[in-house]
């Protein structure tokens, strides 16, 4: 017979891996505490005879319970109010931190900017591509964890990689150089110099911002240099009193806005040749519990 403490130590040695599994899928920390906690429900209560490996049972049942749960807001964003992004995460703090190697691995398959893309595919899809992209799991185990065929999902694989790949844009990963950006970017705001921002932005840069229908935020990206720069600046100029920290979130550099001591905004930037090329502001005050660090 299993004691309650061997099955909470098999869950626990799980619960990174699940986690992972459960916030790439859904894109926000919430939802994936949310599944993770249903998922420990159902070990709990679970036939011991029929769990022969106890990572691939739970992984199914988070990977299952998250499909279930991304077709039920993919209903709800259809009425989401401006564009939709994902909640921000630490990934830079404690004993657990990733080194330069591993955030960029964390890049492809956690930046702001590849969650983004994922919301494109159908469940099935980004169940595929995140068990296999973030987490190497063979073929035939996504199968079994998805009840299907492993030439369905060699399929789905192949459709959801392109999928991906042809609505990526690329950008520069070297944390150096997206600290220094980010940076530079934050003193240019700051500072209110139109020539410094339009020095740091590429030609095409665009500016998403997600306030949710909750608070202030622009209902359709801002695109072009002269228009994000003049939107940034003017924002910032408009704001007293805010303390901003550098953090990191999604692997990245991120700003953290704070008014008041409470979280007002997270800013990430993308960098392709130098320049900034993305930026994305999450000021939904439901996505913003989990970044202070």
């Amino acid at each position: 017979m299993t004691s309650g403490n061997d099955l909470l130590d098999a869950f626990e040695e799980q619960r990174s891996t699940l986690t992972g599994v459960a916030y790439r899928m859904l894109g926000r920390a919430a939802d994936a505490e949310d599944v993770v906690q249903e998922a420990w429900l159902r070990w709990s209560g679970a036939d011991r005879a029929e769990v022969r490996d106890a990572r691939g049972y739970l992984v199914r049942i988070t990977t299952r319970l998250a499909i279930d749960r991304l077709r039920q807001s993919q209903a709800r964003r259809e009425s989401y109010v401006g564009p939709w992004l994902p909640e921000p995460v630490l990934t830079g703090f404690g004993p657990e931190a990733p080194d330069s190697e591993q955030r960029a691995v964390l890049a492809d398959t956690v930046s702001v900017a590849v969650l983004v893309v994922l919301e494109s595919l159908s469940p099935l899809e980004r169940a595929v591509f995140v068990l296999r992209e973030a987490f190497g799991f063979p073929y035939q185990e996504i199968a079994v964890t998805l009840g299907r065929s492993e030439a369905a999902v060699r399929q789905l694989a192949g459709r959801a990689r392109r999928h991906v790949e042809e609505r990526r844009r690329r950008f520069d990963v070297d944390p150096a150089q997206r600290r220094a950006l980010t940076e530079r970017f934050l003193a240019a705001a700051t500072g209110g110099s139109l020539a410094e921002m339009l020095e740091l932005l590429a030609p095409d840069v665009r500016l998403t911002s997600d306030g949710g229908g909750r608070i202030r935020a622009a209902l359709r990206p801002v695109e072009s240099a002269d228009k994000v720069a003049r939107f940034v600046l003017g924002v910032a100029g408009g704001v007293t009193g805010a303390e901003v920290r550098l953090i990191e979130a999604n692997a990245g550099p991120a700003l953290l806005v704070l008014m008041d001591g409470r979280v007002d905004s997270v800013v990430s930037l993308e960098i392709r040749e130098g320049r900034v090329a993305e930026i994305y502001v999450v000021r939904n005050p439901d996505k913003l519990g989990n970044v202070l660090p």
